[in-house]
């Protein structure tokens, strides 16, 4: 039996296909600062249990879970992503 974490999944506003995944309803302040700015404002999409074995449409979830009790949120990004959201302006 796995042990399910809650996530609250959001989507940016600003870059077409990225998601947030986080660990608290809401806290936004795990993010950090320049990369809050790159992403936009957070559109609210789904509240679920996850499990390792759960199926994602685009990541893994052993990652996802890997990254959100390490971190607190997980980053999905879209495939063909400009390097601009990390590199600075």
């Amino acid at each position: 039996m796995s042990v399910s974490q809650p996530c609250w999944v959001y989507k940016s506003k600003k870059v077409k296909y990225l998601f947030v995944y986080l660990a608290q309803e809401g806290d936004f302040d795990r993010l950090p600062d320049h990369l809050k700015i790159r992403i936009g404002e957070l559109i609210f999409v789904l509240k679920l249990d996850l499990t390792p074995d759960r199926k994602l449409a685009k990541e893994d979830a052993k990652k996802v879970l890997e990254n959100l009790r390490s971190c607190g949120y997980h980053l999905q990004l879209p495939a063909d992503l400009d390097p601009y959201l990390y590199f600075g302006d």
